[in-house]
């Protein structure tokens, strides 16, 4: 009867399905039990899952993202409500169904990594609070084990990582005060006092104090020598931070070898004499400018360039000379003259004749060999046997100038006519080889060679000296007296009765 009763307040069709209805609703779905509606689709089940969504908004919103457990796992996001969450199984049923021991914490939007794994789901999920509203801030769990304060801020997670809490991953970089070199060593409370990392001296000083081997003596800017690789490690500068380049063997020298105890108020004096005067084996003669010559890697290593320092390339045999062989007073003091007789005026073996121009004829490597002196440029070419003759043949002295310039003067013992066609050898005879000789009787005098003469001997008829010779006349008889067998009754003129190719050939009188 007081079912009846009952029904009889309820509408026509929440009635039956009351009467239908599996059995109860949950807890949380009592107030809605009478109103079906809101839970199922008359003949339409496909429609519960979004009647669902309808109400549990944040399930729809982890779906549409997706977040959380449903809209990260395929099968929550997809699948029915119904076949993970059966309800009417009355009000102490537990529709939810999970099993934290097999739950994949993976599927959540807070993986469980490091420690996180083995912490118990106690000590983040609350009791009687859903699981999604468990923080997933750090600070939110570990706020009383931070040692920091309000110093270092909330998140947690930009030093910290879930495996160790002292496995800290911090980049000091961004503190302005990188770590680098022996600062990456020790541990942060070494130079922190405390894990507020508050108020820490950044100055080497601070720190190092202890450590300054100089007592003072340096300053407290340790960093303008020393850099946090190592004290030994030294970054300071000697070529960019002073006046001075460290180089060759200044490089290995230690700093007290130049400087006091005090190198800041030391004020040396940079030129090399000042250090190296008792090393100057030169003994003032050639000036302090000492790094004129030599370079700092070593005394004997000298780095003066004659050519391009003073203008005057050693050349030859000059490259071998002693400094000293040319510059007998003191070098910066009395300058040479450069050319070659002001050094070697002594050795000049022709005396001034050929000037002051030594290498128009010598070079440098030596006075007697590879002489270039070109005969051609002088009054007297050489030429054919000529150019073979060693020079002592024609020039009896260096004088040079005093050689003959004539073929007789070097020519009279060699002159087979003794004389007889005067001095003036070239008229018949040229420089390539005596026998060789060219004179045209017929050219070059009044007489020309015709039949027989011009297969006489030049001594058959030049039985004289030329100038001799000049005084005969020009009748055959002149020559041929001793052969005219007319006694001259014919008179002088053989020439109109005979011909030149012979006394036997007469010739008719017309």
């Amino acid at each position: 009867m007081m079912a009846l009763a009952i029904l009889a307040h309820r509408p026509a069709h929440a009635q039956i399905e009351t009467l239908v209805m599996p059995g109860k609703v949950i807890e949380g779905h009592a107030e809605y039990e009478s109103e079906c509606a809101l839970c199922h689709q008359k003949f339409e089940r496909g429609k519960q899952r979004a009647l669902c969504l309808d109400c549990h908004e944040d399930i729809a919103a982890d779906i549409e993202k997706p977040a959380g457990f449903h809209g990260r796992s395929r099968r929550a996001g997809a699948a029915p409500c119904a076949r993970c969450h059966t309800d009417h199984e009355g009000r102490d049923a537990d529709i939810v169904n999970l099993d934290e021991d097999s739950f994949d914490h993976d599927f959540t939007d807070f993986p469980l990594l490091g420690k996180h794994a083995d912490t118990e789901c106690t000590e983040c999920h609350a009791a009687g609070e859903k699981h999604r509203d468990a923080p997933d801030d750090c600070f939110a769990c570990h706020e009383e084990n931070n040692p920091h304060g309000d110093t270092l801020g909330t998140a947690c997670g930009d030093c910290h990582s879930p495996v160790e809490w002292l496995d800290v991953e911090f980049d000091h970089d961004s503190t302005g005060y990188p770590l680098v070199g022996k600062h990456q060593e020790p541990a942060c409370l070494d130079c922190h006092e405390d894990d507020t990392f508050q108020n820490t001296p950044t100055d080497c000083y601070d720190c190092h104090a202890e450590d300054d081997a100089h007592d003072g003596r340096s300053g407290n800017e340790c960093g303008t020598c020393h850099n946090p690789k190592g004290w030994d490690d030294t970054s300071f500068d000697h070529n960019r931070d002073t006046d001075f380049i460290l180089d060759g063997k200044h490089a290995e020298q230690e700093c007290a070898g130049c400087h006091s105890e005090d190198p800041f108020s030391d004020e040396l004096d940079m030129a090399c004499i000042s250090c190296h005067l008792e090393d100057d084996n030169h003994e003032g003669h050639f000036g302090k400018a000492c790094e004129t010559c030599h370079a700092s890697s070593g005394w004997p290593e000298v780095r003066f360039d004659h050519g391009e320092d003073a203008g005057y390339a050693l050349i030859g045999a000059h490259s071998e000379a002693e400094c000293t062989a040319c510059h007998i007073e003191p070098i910066f003091d009395v300058k040479l003259e450069r050319d070659c007789l002001a050094c070697h005026e002594d050795d000049d073996a022709h005396e001034g004749s050929q000037g002051t121009q030594c290498l128009d004829c010598h070079s440098e490597a030596s006075w007697k060999d590879d002489v270039f002196f070109d005969h051609d440029l002088t009054r007297f070419p050489l030429l054919g046997k000529h150019a073979e003759t060693e020079c002592g043949e024609c020039h009896e002295s260096h004088v040079f100038r005093d050689a003959p310039e004539d073929c007789i003067g070097c020519h009279r013992e060699n002159d087979s006519h003794q004389g007889r066609f005067g001095e003036n050898c070239a008229l018949c005879h040229n420089p390539v080889d005596w026998q060789q000789w060219l004179f045209d009787h017929d050219a070059q005098t009044s007489f020309p060679l015709d039949g027989a003469h011009a297969k006489v001997a030049c001594e058959s008829c030049h039985r004289q000296s030329l100038s001799a010779q000049t005084r005969l006349g020009r009748n055959c008889a002149d020559c041929h007296r001793s052969d005219d067998i007319h006694d001259g009754e014919f008179g002088p003129d053989c020439g109109r009765c005979h011909s030149a190719d012979s006394f036997r050939d007469v010739r008719s009188i017309q």
